[in-house]
Order: C-alpha cells, then structure tokens, then sequence
C-alpha cells in the first residue's frame, strides 16, 4: 500500500507567502506529520509513504519515507495532485481557516484520492461552527447559547457574558478572545464571528474515528490544557479521565459526530462537562473534521496502531483498538510524559 500523509502547514500550504509560518499551527502540525509518519512507518501492509514538504522546513523528515520538497505553489499543487493519485490512501490534514480544509479536500477527491480522513460532506458542516452548532442543536445535542457577528458590528449589550468570541471556521485557538462584558473591546476582524457564552468546567477533547458505513468509534477522552490568557490555546492533555467524566464525554461526542453528515476517518469532538454529575451541564464547544493534536498523546495509549485503524475504518472494517489504562500527559509539540 502507498499511503501519503499530507499536512497543509509543514507540506507547503503557505509555500510563497511572506512571512514566518503560523508558531502554533506549526508546532502542532510538526508534531502530527511526524506521529502519524512514524505510526505508518509501523504498518505491515505500507510499504511506500510521502509526505511534502515546505523548502523552509528542512528538518522535516520521516526515516524511510520520500519526501518531496516544494519551493513555490506550482510545485506544491502538481504534487500533492501527483502523489494522491498514485496513493492507496490519502490523510489529509489542513486548518478549517479560511475553508483550507475543504478547498484542499475537494481538490483531492476531484482528482480520485482515496481519502482516510474525512469526507467533504462532513467538513462542510463540521468545518463550520455556526452550522455545526445548529446540526447539533437540531438533534437535541447541547451547545452554548451563541449569535452571530459581522464585522464591524458591536457586541450585543442583551447577552450573558462573560463569552467567547471566535471565528466560523478558525482552528487552534486562532482569533479566539473571550470577552468580558459588552464593552470589551476585541481585535476587529473582517469576516463574520461567534460570540458563545463561556460555559464554566472540565474541558475535555474527544477523538472519533468514524467507520465507513458502520458505527463511530470514540478514543479514551482527554482533559485539555489550555492557556488562561483568554485565548484557550491549546497546550496539551493527559488522559484518563475519571470513570463518571469519560462516560459522560464519550457519550455526548458520539451523539454529536451521529448529528453529523456520516463521518469516515478521525474527527475531535470539543466538550466542556459542567459540575452537575448527571451531565445536565455538558455542552459540545466544536467538532474537527480533522486529526487532532490529541494523536499524540492516544498513539501511545492504543494500542495496535492508529493509523492502521483508520485505514481499516475507510474501508468499512471496524477496528480492534487495546487501551492502555496507565496515566499519561501530552504538549502540544509532541513530548509525551507517563504519570506515575
């Protein structure tokens, strides 16, 4: 099998743009591609695996895989086109931001890829926060009471602050503020924004990996570490939760990803799990249509191998997964440390 690992940041999304790479979307996608190059590397029936890579990341390298180097666009898009076609598999990961991910996903099943992450019809939506909160609110799964804002238009006085503010379709904490009350004053912004009422609790990460034509299958869920600067950067998580907590996030991940156009391949569910133990006050904050930096930190708690799971997924073979039970914390950058 060829598989081609494709990672928008480190693969030359930006090639020839001016300017540094994004600092935390790089770390993150660093830490991804070389996890999930390293997993492949790994798998019995992969015997061939590329990945791009920008000119200036040179230290990006997969031990046995090709790796091609892409100095300018045109480079970039006659090779990501070349290597998907040839591929048995394709992993796509790319930033929602700007429809990045969809833009890219198309592109590719234009082209015939075989796609083991997820679908275009599933990234429209979930790619989406506005349409992924109404898909969800719909099926009756909770969210955090939210409006939409356009640019150049003031917060709303008759809402519950404090809240968060953040964009449709951004990723990684980027533009991400939370606001204090109706006269904060946050960064403009051009494009339109959701103000969501801050939810109080345990933030909590779930992974999914979605079986084609068959069940979800949800991944130990992971406490998050994020920044208390009022962006909620991500910096990493540990996992297990306690018994009460990871039944109740589990739970209420799958009801979300089942809201949703039916997903083939990896997806993060966001919750944040209120201080009510029946779980009355559990909201879902956002679905990724995408690998999470969680990878990380679950490659070394499941065992038999991810990467081979979500190829199996994508071929509607429902994967055999081994849990690790032992404590383990993860950074966002890939450093994984078990507790004792």
């Amino acid at each position: 099998m060829r598989l081609l690992i494709y990672e928008w940041i480190t693969g030359g999304g930006l090639v020839g743009s001016e300017g540094s790479l994004p600092e935390s979307l790089l770390r993150e996608g660093l830490a991804m591609v070389q996890a999930v190059a390293a997993d492949a590397a790994g798998v019995e029936a992969i015997r061939h695996r590329s990945l791009l890579r920008d000119l200036r990341l040179p230290h990006l390298a997969a031990a046995g895989a090709e790796v091609v180097e892409v100095a300018s666009r045109s480079e970039h898009d006659a090779g990501l086109e070349e290597l998907a076609s040839q591929a048995d598999g394709v992993l796509v990961i790319a930033p929602e931001t700007d429809g990045v991910l969809l833009q890219t996903v198309r592109r590719l099943e234009s082209v015939g890829a075989k796609l083991v992450s997820p679908r275009s019809s599933f990234i429209a939506i979930a790619g989406n926060k506005e349409r992924t909160a109404n898909s969800l609110s719909a099926a009756g799964v909770p969210t955090p009471q939210a409006v939409r804002i356009d640019p150049d238009t003031a917060l709303p006085q008759a809402f519950a602050y404090p809240a968060v503010l953040k964009p449709l379709d951004g990723a990684g904490s980027q533009d991400t503020h939370v606001v204090a009350h109706a006269y904060d004053n946050p960064p403009a912004y051009a494009w339109p924004r959701r103000l969501e009422r801050y939810v109080p609790g345990v933030g909590v990460s779930v992974a999914v990996i979605g079986v084609a034509g068959g069940e979800a299958i949800a991944l130990p869920p992971c406490r998050q570490r994020l920044s208390v600067d009022g962006r909620f950067s991500y910096l990493g998580g540990s996992t297990p939760l306690a018994g009460g907590l990871a039944e109740r996030a589990t739970s209420l991940a799958l009801r979300a990803i089942a809201a949703l156009p039916p997903l083939v391949g990896w997806a993060g569910v966001d919750l944040v799990l209120g201080d009510d133990p029946t779980g009355t006050l559990d909201v879902v904050i956002e679905v990724n249509p995408r690998l999470t930096t969680s990878y990380v930190g679950l490659r070394r708690v499941v065992r038999g191998g991810l990467v081979a799971a979500m190829i199996a997924a994508a071929r509607g073979e429902r994967p055999r997964l081994e849990i690790d039970p032992r404590p383990l914390a993860f950074d966002s950058d890939g450093a994984v440390y078990w507790e004792s």
